[in-house]
């Protein structure tokens, strides 16, 4: 995947999050500083149920759309995290609780975030 394309699968999930109502989704470019992956996309789920109907519209949005599954998925159940990676991108679900106690955006406070434009539905019913 070139860096185009795992630009756009990055934009793709938090999408695909924001999409099933997720808070506060961020994408950090990682490009400059790890190896294991262009992009991490975060964001917060409500609780446990919201959190398995992102995962679940992830899985089979990004295999409709791309034909992509993730390499790797990692749930912590309880711990309130659920980790998807597709390689270039790492998309981390977390409970309110559980993004506060990983930290991930002070821990990469050096990575650029990328400018995410979600557009309202209200928006664009209103523009036809």
């Amino acid at each position: 995947m070139n860096q185009a394309q795992s630009e756009q699968l990055a934009r793709q999930l938090a999408a695909i999050a924001d999409s099933k109502k997720a808070e506060d989704v961020v994408v950090l470019d990682m490009r400059d500083l790890v190896a294991y992956t262009d992009f991490l996309v975060i964001c917060t789920a409500r609780g446990e149920r919201q959190a398995r109907a992102i995962v679940d519209e992830v899985r089979v949005r990004v295999k409709r759309d791309a034909g992509l599954l993730p390499g790797g998925v990692d749930a912590g159940g309880e711990a309130g995290w659920t980790i998807f990676d597709y390689l270039d991108c790492v998309l981390h679900v977390f409970t309110p609780d559980a993004r506060e106690r990983y930290g991930l955006e002070e821990l990469w406070r050096d990575a650029p975030r990328l400018e995410l434009d979600f557009e309202a539905p209200e928006a664009s019913s209103a523009a036809m």
